[in-house]
């Protein structure tokens, strides 16, 4: 039988994880704090702020990993300010290492989690505005303080489980 191969979908699932988060920061986060409205908070469960655009991207990853199709996506940095947000393994390290020679093709291969063959692939993540950049520079927790709108500033993990 045909199949859409593991790239293709794993494209797809990217696009729309991209325009969501794209349009919650600069229609919903950026205009909300532009009119003073509503802001952005690390303890936004606790400060009843909007959640940061990065913990919007974790939290609906949380909710696919529920889903019993087995997609999974979450954030990696180089320079995450939350440790739990940096690479774990050689394929995500290296998918770090080659985004920032060629941001505009994903990393892409077949590796194993929990023992099952899955199909991962790295996208860059980038500032989508210099809210997302400056928010980073300022934060006493972050390892790198010189991002600008559109830099890199890690990657979206992307895992398809693959037939066994």
């Amino acid at each position: 039988p045909k199949c859409i191969s593991p790239k293709i979908v794993a494209d797809y699932v990217h696009s729309v994880i991209q325009a969501d988060r794209t349009f919650y920061q600069t229609e919903i986060v950026d205009p909300m704090q532009a009119r003073g409205l509503l802001f952005t908070s690390e303890h936004w469960r606790d400060d009843g702020d909007l959640p940061l655009p990065a913990q919007f991207l974790l939290e609906t990853g949380r909710l696919v990993a529920k889903q019993p199709n087995g997609i999974r996506y979450r954030l990696i940095s180089s320079w995450a300010i939350n440790k739990k947000n940096g690479p774990t393994t050689e394929f995500e390290r290296t998918g770090l290492s080659k985004l920032l020679l060629n941001p505009d093709r994903p990393y892409t291969g077949v590796t194993t989690k929990g023992g099952a063959r899955v199909f991962q692939a790295i996208y860059p993540d980038k500032a989508v505005s210099q809210h997302c950049a400056d928010c980073h520079n300022v934060h006493p927790k972050s390892p790198k303080r010189d991002f600008k709108a559109g830099d890199m500033m890690g990657g979206i993990l992307l895992t398809i489980p693959l037939p066994q």
